[in-house]
């Protein structure tokens, strides 16, 4: 790999990072079609390399919240303990059922795209004031072990799917954010290693391309710490029309690709 292209990784990991990290999303779903379609990784490589940026980023983020107090609650516990055994799933699934990326596109366009606009609607727009519906622990963990088999297969961190679906249940974007990276990072760990172990298992595209996931996680690391030492400066409104932007930005980007 040339390292025009890591300089590309290190910019794009920067940029996407700056921006999602307030509401709790590594921005891996974002990094993904860059890898694809710009930097060309191969399938299933693009993968790991996903997760190795979630590992090397993640640190940025998960420092500020710690300095501030943040990561401290059940939320993390239970997402950590949802997520992780996920992500095992899920990366075995990868390398040996391959299931298309078509299937994942099209599922990630239609569970987010509307919900990212039932979000920014429900922000600009809120009903009449009544207690939220704060989803049960059994609720969350399992919310958390199909969003780990979903990252596990794709390489995503799991904030962009599990930071719209509790912040429209009721749950604060402050409470939201650290608990995802927290449990994106530690999910992100053991994915990588899991696809270490297989790739001395099988053939293949299997190890991360472990420059361009160094160069692209660098970039996360200071964007990520930037992000979220923005967090609490921006209003509870502002960061829940942000997740849903993003939320409906990714299910488009999504929605276009199935198209083309």
């Amino acid at each position: 790999m040339e390292w025009s292209t890591a300089f590309l990784g290190l910019l794009a990991g920067l940029l996407i990072s700056l921006v999602t990290a307030p509401v709790g999303v590594s921005g891996a779903v974002f990094l993904l079609p860059v890898q694809v379609s710009i930097l060309g990784v191969p399938s299933p490589a693009v993968t790991p390399t996903n997760l190795l940026y979630n590992v090397v980023a993640g640190p940025g983020a998960l420092l500020r919240h710690h300095r501030a107090g943040s990561l401290r609650g059940p939320l993390t516990r239970l997402l950590i303990t949802g997520t992780v055994p996920g992500v095992v799933i899920g990366a075995v699934v990868r390398v040996f059922a391959v299931p298309g990326p078509r299937v994942f596109r099209l599922l990630v366009a239609a569970l987010l795209l509307p919900l990212g606009v039932w979000l920014l609607a429900r922000t600009l727009r809120p009903a009449a004031v009544r207690p939220p519906r704060l989803p049960s622990p059994r609720a969350t963990t399992a919310l958390a072990l199909t969003v780990g088999v979903a990252g596990g297969v794709y390489g995503i961190g799991g904030g962009s799917l599990l930071g719209p679906i509790l912040v429209g249940r009721g749950v604060p974007v402050a409470a939201v954010a650290p608990a995802a990276l927290a449990s994106t990072f530690i999910t992100s760990i053991i994915g990588s290693s899991t696809y270490a172990l297989l790739s001395l298992a099988v053939t293949g595209d299997v190890a991360p391309d472990w420059l361009l996931g160094l160069s692209c996680g660098a970039g996360g690391l200071v964007g990520g710490y930037l992000g979220a030492r923005l967090q609490p400066h921006l209003p509870e409104t502002g960061l829940r029309l942000l997740l849903g932007a993003l939320a409906a930005g990714i299910g488009a980007l999504y929605a276009v690709q199935i198209a083309s």
